[in-house]
C-alpha cells in the first residue's frame, strides 16, 4: 500500500489548538477543490510514492510524539486511513487537516480530524460535507477561512446553525494572511461574542510566509 507524498518536515504546528507545538507534518499530493487563497499549490507537482512503512519509518526518524497529515487534501488517497491507524499504532498523537469536501467516516475517531468549511472568497463555498458532523468527536476541529465581512458572516451563521453544541475553543476563525484587518476581525468577534477562537498562521508569522517545509 503506498500514497503519493508531497514533503514530510518536521516544524511548529502553525495552527489548531496545538500551535507552538512541535509537530511532523506529512503533506500528500493532490486536491479535489481550488480555492483562491490556497497556499500549497505546489503540493500536485513531482509526488514521490511511499509505502506507510516508508512513510512510518519517515516520520519517526524525527522523534516527535505529533504527526499532522495534510495535503492538498489527503482523503482523496484511498490508503490515507490506514496510514492514520498505522501511525496511531505506533503510539502518535495524529490530526488530518481535510477540507471538509469528502467523508471522515473511515477515519480513526482516535485522530483529532481538523475540518476546513469553505468561505465565499475561496470560490469553493458549498463544499462542505454536512454529514461529516455526525462523525464529528468533541476532540475534532473545525475552520473558517476568513477574507472579508461576507466570509465572517458565512462563518458565524454556519457556527450558530450547525456548530451549536461543539466546543467554541475547537472552532477557528482564521484569516487570510495579509487580505483582511486583523483589529476588525477581532472586533467582530467579540460585538458578536461568537465564542469562536481568532487564530493566526503563526508559521507565516515566524518565517518568511512563503517558505517551504515549516
Amino acid at each position: 500500500m503506498s500514497l503519493e507524498i508531497c514533503e514530510i518536515f518536521y516544524s511548529l504546528q502553525g495552527e489548531s489548538t496545538r500551535a507552538g507545538l512541535a509537530c511532523v507534518f506529512v503533506r500528500l499530493s493532490g486536491c479535489n477543490l481550488s480555492c483562491s487563497w490556497c497556499d500549497t499549490t505546489y503540493a500536485a507537482v513531482q509526488p514521490v510514492s511511499m509505502t506507510i512503512d516508508q512513510i512510518v519509518g519517515r516520520v519517526a526518524a524525527f522523534e516527535c510524539p505529533m504527526v499532522e497529515i495534510t495535503g492538498g487534501e489527503p482523503l482523496i488517497q484511498t490508503q490515507t486511513p490506514a496510514l492514520i491507524s498505522a501511525l496511531l499504532e505506533k503510539g502518535f498523537q495524529v490530526l488530518l487537516e481535510t477540507n471538509g469536501s469528502l467523508s471522515i467516516a473511515s477515519v480513526d475517531r482516535a485522530c483529532i480530524r481538523i475540518m476546513d468549511v469553505k468561505c465565499p472568497s475561496s470560490g469553493e463555498a458549498g463544499s462542505f460535507l454536512l454529514d461529516n458532523l455526525n462523525h464529528m468527536t468533541a476532540r475534532d476541529e473545525i475552520k473558517f477561512v476568513v477574507g472579508s465581512r461576507q466570509d465572517y458572516e458565512y462563518a458565524a451563521s454556519f457556527i450558530k446553525t450547525h456548530l451549536v453544541n461543539h466546543p467554541r475553543e475547537k472552532v477557528h476563525i482564521c484569516p487570510v494572511f495579509e487580505a483582511i484587518e486583523l483589529s476588525d476581525l477581532a472586533a467582530w468577534i467579540l460585538k458578536e461574542r461568537l465564542g469562536a477562537r481568532l487564530s493566526l498562521q503563526q508559521h507565516k508569522i515566524i518565517w518568511d510566509p512563503d517558505l517551504r517545509g515549516v
